[in-house]
């Protein structure tokens, strides 16, 4: 009787062709890694030019191009509260020419606020690196409410509950949910009153229509060196360089308080490995260039550099504190 062969031979051929497309595969990949990138690169923002993340987005484009050696083009697209470039970079090719500018609020705040987002914001996009965190500062009309610290702020607004409303710049933004995360350390109940966008927002406070608004300190540093407004503590932890005479909220009344919004680049999800490398090690250098950190600085910012595997960490945690922040507040997803 004759055994026949052809079942090992067929096997064996058949892995030997499947090595040999992985082996192609890994080749092109390779190939196409080393030559990346040889067009434009589109960096996509959610929000509107002139906004505070459009001033983020102007800031790391130039020295992102010259890291790079190709230009990068930001493409606006407003909308949603950011969900529309989220979207369009969610669906793109994971090819490193079509990256986001995400924010606490498109990654951190939206899962929350928006029920039926058309992705998600941790499994359908790739961490690339962290750009700057920005502190927000608690802001009054000291005509509407005359106090000089937070302490005083808060008992005022304790002895006088149905008093004081604050402003936002709209329902479920980070101005809110800012102003809700502290409320609820601080013990306080205000009225809450949204408007359009930023610049409504401020002036509602400046006009007095409101007593006092929850923003980031680039926005109202205008309005802070005019002396129509005061600043009576910043979020985050330590003291920022801007305005180093406004003590934190935790120096002066709640212990621990630590908030910010940070801003950072996204790519879809997919993208190779050695292009998500290369492009955190530009945005690192491009951070660390003196002139840069100066110009950010100087507006608010402090810059924040680190690995992809600790911004994805930071998306996470982020994610679950907002969400915590909007079940406190009694909001509803839209």
């Amino acid at each position: 009787m004759t055994t026949s062969s052809s079942g090992p031979t067929k096997t064996f051929s058949r892995l030997a062709r499947q090595l040999t497309a992985v082996a192609a595969v890994c080749a092109s990949t390779a190939s196409f890694a080393a030559t990346w990138p040889d067009h434009p690169i589109t960096l996509m923002m959610g929000f509107s030019a002139g906004s505070g993340v459009d001033v983020i987005a102007r800031g790391i484009q130039e020295p992102l191009q010259e890291a790079l050696g190709v230009p990068v083009v930001i493409d606006y697209r407003p909308g949603a509260g950011g969900n529309l470039a989220s979207a369009a970079v969610a669906r793109a090719a994971p090819d490193g020419y079509t990256l986001l500018l995400g924010t606490a609020a498109t990654h951190g705040i939206n899962p929350a606020i928006y029920k039926d987002l058309p992705f998600d914001v941790e499994d359908d996009f790739t961490p690339i690196a962290p750009l700057v965190d920005v502190s927000n500062v608690l802001t009054i009309n000291p005509k509407v409410i005359d106090v000089n610290t937070v302490g005083e702020f808060i008992a005022e607004v304790k002895a006088n509950p149905d008093k004081y409303y604050f402003a936002s710049t709209g329902v479920g933004t980070g101005t809110q949910l800012a102003f809700e995360e502290f409320n609820a350390k601080a013990g306080l109940k205000m009225v809450h009153v949204p408007y359009k966008g930023g610049p409504e927002a401020l002036q509602s406070v400046v006009k007095g229509e409101t007593c006092c608004i929850f923003n980031q300190v680039q926005t109202v540093l205008g309005q802070h060196k005019a002396g129509t407004v005061r600043l009576l503590g910043v979020s985050t932890a330590k003291r920022i360089d801007v305005v180093k005479e406004i003590p934190t909220i935790s120096e002066q009344a709640i212990e621990g308080f630590d908030s910010y919004i940070w801003f950072g680049l996204f790519g879809p999800k997919g993208m190779n490995p050695e292009l998500v490398a290369r492009i955190n090690q530009a945005a690192t250098q491009a951070l660390q260039n003196p002139e840069v950190v100066k110009r950010l600085v100087s507006t608010g910012n402090t810059v924040h550099v680190s690995s992809p595997e600790v911004f994805r960490d930071l998306v996470h945690e982020n994610r679950s504190k907002w969400a915590g922040v909007v079940e406190a507040a009694g909001l509803t997803p839209q």
